[in-house]
């Protein structure tokens, strides 16, 4: 009886298909938990079990296919693969080509990654759209940043400093103060609280105009004799000695009308004289 099994099972081996269909059926799966878990689509492994194999694509595909299967159902795949191309070369050669697997998504499969690339495009311009807009318009009511981490109210922005000397400039009030930059120098301006107006390298030509209802504003710099100081159009003595840091000197117009003039620098001759010994 043995025998006759063998020997009917080398005339009439039996389908990839059937055996597939077995082990599915001895797991306890059926074709859709095959088609989740392969992410095979459902009607590629129904061709494969009804013996179809002429509706599968190409042979590398159909192979593909039916070692997936066999995994799925624990399978030898390798058996498999062996009675899967024994089969294919008795079906006429049909090499057809799908870009993909999956026709069928099982649900919760994730997005296909053209419909992410392009939210992503969508996303990107959305955000370059909203900073050009940020970048040419100012609400009324919204904070001015300075630059120099300074933040200053709309009505305080007039402050700030004009970058282009050359603009003609409006005829100067009364106690208003000006700082020009003679050359590019570093300045911070604040407030008796610590409060910083203003702080920057200012470049040549730069001016700043000094807030009038600022609570007693200082200057902090490293090079005073760099800066041009008027008081309602008017000049001023420098700020303090070339070269040398100054820090907390007032800046209000009362404070600077009242500066002494700086005296004058010794000159080399009067320098020679105090070096030379006494007769």
């Amino acid at each position: 009886m043995d025998e006759e099994r063998v020997e009917n099972a080398a005339l009439f081996p039996e389908r990839v298909g059937d055996r597939l269909r077995a082990a599915r059926i001895k797991a306890g799966l059926d074709l859709q938990d095959v088609a989740t878990r392969t992410r095979v689509p459902l009607r590629h492994l129904a061709a494969i079990e009804n013996g179809d194999l002429s509706s599968l694509p190409s042979s590398t595909y159909s192979m593909g296919f039916a070692k997936a299967y066999a995994k799925a159902v624990g399978e030898d795949e390798a058996a498999v693969a062996d009675a899967m191309r024994f089969e294919l070369g008795k079906q006429p050669p049909v090499e057809r080509y799908e870009p993909h697997f999956v026709d069928e998504q099982p649900s919760g499969s994730s997005f296909p990654m053209n419909m992410v690339w392009t939210a992503v495009a969508i996303l990107a311009l959305l955000i370059a759209a909203y900073g050009i807009w940020r970048a040419n318009s100012t609400p009324d009511g919204e904070t001015v940043v300075a630059e120099g981490n300074a933040e200053v109210a709309p009505e305080e922005a007039l402050a700030q400093p004009v970058a282009n000397a050359a603009t003609p400039q409006a005829a100067p009030t009364a106690g208003e103060v000006v700082l020009t930059a003679a050359l590019p120098v570093w300045v911070r301006i604040y407030d008796a609280n610590n409060k910083v107006l203003f702080e920057k390298e200012m470049a040549a030509g730069e001016r700043y105009l000094v807030p009038s209802d600022a609570d007693k504003p200082m200057i902090r710099t490293g090079r005073p004799d760099m800066l041009n100081v008027t008081v309602a159009g008017k000049p001023v003595p420098a700020l303090g000695p070339a070269e040398r840091m100054i820090k907390d000197v007032e800046i209000t117009a009362a404070a600077l009308s009242s500066r002494p003039a700086p005296p004058p620098a010794p000159t080399a001759a009067s320098n020679v004289s105090a070096a030379a010994p006494i007769q």
